[in-house]
């Protein structure tokens, strides 16, 4: 992987460019150690920056900002395209001929023969790329199918600034976009920022399987520019399920496990050392078996350990490794080492991002890249074959709760939520000491409250929204905010599909996916020169997932059925045969413990209110409650903390601070 930044500024640049994109290219070393290059035309006004992360190639003959043979274009690239070789071959029948063998190269060459909008539907991999068309003086922007590798554009004064990553943005002279209160608003629902939105007023992330084309000699249109869907989540659901394949058990699992095979084979290719993340889950333990099944050497595989045993899966890793016969690394860090982390992650992340698990997804990486500049996981896969519990259990609840009128429901939830979760508690107590003996039976009153939630719903729907939300008003903590509509929110943005859990699958993989998973993977990784790469989301998987009828993804009451017995065929079934464990930390346990005085430093009433952003008496309550031991509200706690670590601990670098 690598990246990429640059700016068009119609008109010329001016006489500091060279300084502005060398120190915007600078702050994406991380994600390129090995080599920087930049690339301006100072008449016309663009600036292409790059910094590399060697994979393919990595002579120089894959150095970039490049040109194309015909020197019509000229690319900043970041990514993977892993039918390269292919699209070469036609090439080469063409007359193309290369100087190396990059797919940057090839990328080049095909849009050269082809053209962009024939050239993009066509690519088979990860990627972000900024493409110079120095005929046309037209700038695109384009970002791959499912949105794993990133891309931020913004206009700054006359000058349409974009990067990898925010930083980049940041460091563009003028840069002075205020903090969106309605970002921040979806931020506390949903612990990250989702796509368009960014944490700034007028700076966006480009929308997954879109390009964005803008052109240089007409402001008016420049500034009036959309992206533009090339390929889209949302047809592959729709057409999948309206004419699924009718493929009896067997040949459906054979039919996924060949799609499996030849994507991760694909994804193998490398000319730096390669290895994979293995948790112990179905996901990751599926792509290390038909990595290792297609290997002449043990696979490189790498897990963290957790001195908290109710987070720990490094045994049952070590099992699956052991039975394929990887080459396994595992390290148990303990909660110092975890700890030690969080003062980096505004600074990993840019904005604010409160997945928890954000924590050992870079301790992981950190212990890969010792060994590999490669890794697989097997993300994508919970959103494909139905594999949350939210996928199993809310159709189930709603076709119970439906029966009952809703007024009825109202009056239920009223009565429960008219109790305090404190005084359920202590009622719980008094029942005596069995009740509470549990975790679960120690939160008798906030689970009470959780099911009055979801009792007054008026839909399906909902029930959803509560299920993927922390703060469930979040307008309401954040001052003077109006929360946007979203994907989950606008029903003009759902699929037309068969079932609530096709539903639930199809946001999941357009909004939580993109905008939590591969987030957290992205940086993670890249904090480190990691390249991670996810086999799953190859576009043909997703494809073929979506054909296969639900009875062959859901079964039994249990998710992933099909890929679950692809890696039997690999794996006894009693080596990965367990209840879904998230890849977490106990949050909760530290907040109440060695994070406790870094926290209320954080979430101090006059901070709160000086910095003018959030509801100090909300976030307090719910500050207190979990000390107390009355609530549960780390998640939510987690998710102003993240804001506040960002705003205060250097994550803005340098920015307008409202």
């Amino acid at each position: 992987m690598c990246g990429i930044c640059g700016y068009l500024t119609p008109g010329g640049l001016g006489r500091d460019a060279g300084a502005t994109l060398g120190a915007m290219t600078d702050t994406l070393t991380h994600r390129g150690p090995d080599a920087r290059g930049v690339w301006s035309d100072a008449p016309v006004g663009i600036a292409l920056g790059h910094r590399r992360l060697a994979i393919i190639d990595c002579t120089a003959a894959g150095a970039q900002p490049m040109h194309s043979a015909s020197a019509r274009h000229v690319v900043a690239y970041n990514g993977e395209i892993y039918n390269a070789a292919a699209l070469a071959g036609e090439l080469r029948a063409r007359g193309h001929r290369f100087r190396g063998h990059s797919d940057t190269e090839v990328l080049l060459a095909a849009v050269d023969e082809w053209g962009l909008a024939a050239t993009v539907p066509r690519l088979n991999g990860i990627f972000a790329f900024a493409l110079w068309d120095r005929r046309d003086r037209t700038l695109h922007l384009v970002r791959d199918h499912l949105g794993v590798k990133p891309l931020y554009y913004g206009w700054v004064g006359d000058s349409l600034v974009f990067g990898s990553e925010l930083k980049a943005l940041v460091r563009f002279p003028g840069f002075a976009a205020p903090i969106d209160r309605g970002a921040l608003a979806l931020f506390l629902r949903h612990n990250c920022v989702p796509a368009p939105h960014t944490i700034y007023a007028g700076v966006r992330k480009l929308l997954p399987g879109t390009v964005l084309s803008v052109p240089a000699d007409d402001a008016a249109r420049a500034r009036a520019a959309e992206p533009v869907a090339y390929w889209s989540a949302r047809a592959a659901a729709e057409q999948g399920t309206r004419a699924p394949l009718a493929l009896d058990d067997r040949e459906a699992v054979d039919r996924l496990e060949a799609e499996l095979r030849r994507a991760i084979g694909a994804q193998m290719v490398s000319d730096v050392p390669l290895g994979a993340f293995l948790s112990g889950g179905v996901d990751s333990a599926t792509v290390v078996a038909l990595m290792q099944a297609q290997s002449d050497r043990p696979v490189r595989t790498f897990t963290i350990g957790n001195d908290v045993a109710a987070f720990d899966e490094a045994e049952h890793a070590r099992a699956v490794a052991r039975h394929l016969g990887t080459d396994h690394t595992e390290l148990y860090v303990t909660s110092d080492d975890a700890l030690a982390v969080i003062p980096e992650l505004p600074r990993f992340y840019d904005e604010p991002f409160a997945d928890s698990s954000q924590i050992p997804t870079y301790l992981v990486s950190r212990l890969a890249r010792a060994h590999v500049t490669v890794a697989l996981s097997g993300d994508g896969g919970d959103e494909l074959f139905a594999g949350y519990n939210r996928h199993v259990l809310a159709a189930r609840l709603w076709r119970r709760i439906r029966r009952v009128p809703r007024p009825l429901r109202r009056a239920v939830a009223g009565a429960l939520t008219g109790v305090s979760a404190e005084r359920w508690d202590r009622a719980a107590r008094l029942l005596g000491p069995r009740s509470t003996r549990t975790a679960a039976g120690a939160r008798v009153g906030f689970n009470l409250h959780k099911l009055a939630e979801v009792l007054d719903v008026e839909d399906a729907e909902r029930i959803y929204l509560n299920l993927v939300s922390h703060w469930k008003q979040p307008a309401q903590v954040v001052l003077g905010a109006e929360e946007p509509p979203s994907l989950v929110t606008s029903r003009a943005a759902h699929a037309a599909l068969p079932s609530f859990t096709e539903q639930m699958m199809y946001l999941d993989s357009v909004t939580y996916l993109p905008d939590d998973i591969l987030t957290k993977v992205d940086r993670a990784s890249m904090a480190v020169s990691l390249e991670a790469r996810v086999p799953l989301l190859d576009p043909r998987v997703y494809e073929f997932a979506w054909s296969l009828p639900l009875h062959q993804k859901l079964r039994d009451g249990r998710g992933k059925w099909a890929l679950r017995e692809v890696l039997y065929r690999h794996v006894p079934r009693a080596l990965v045969d367990r209840p879904k464990a998230g890849f977490g930390v106990p949050i909760g346990d530290w907040l109440r413990g060695p994070l406790r005085g870094w926290a209320e430093e954080l979430l101090h009433a006059d901070r709160l209110r000086a910095d003018g952003f959030l509801d100090a008496g909300a976030v307090r309550r719910r500050w207190e409650a979990h000390l107390a031991g009355t609530g549960e509200w780390q998640y939510h706690l987690w998710d102003v903390l993240m804001f506040q670590a960002w705003y205060h601990d250097g994550g803005r670098d340098g920015a307008a601070r409202g």
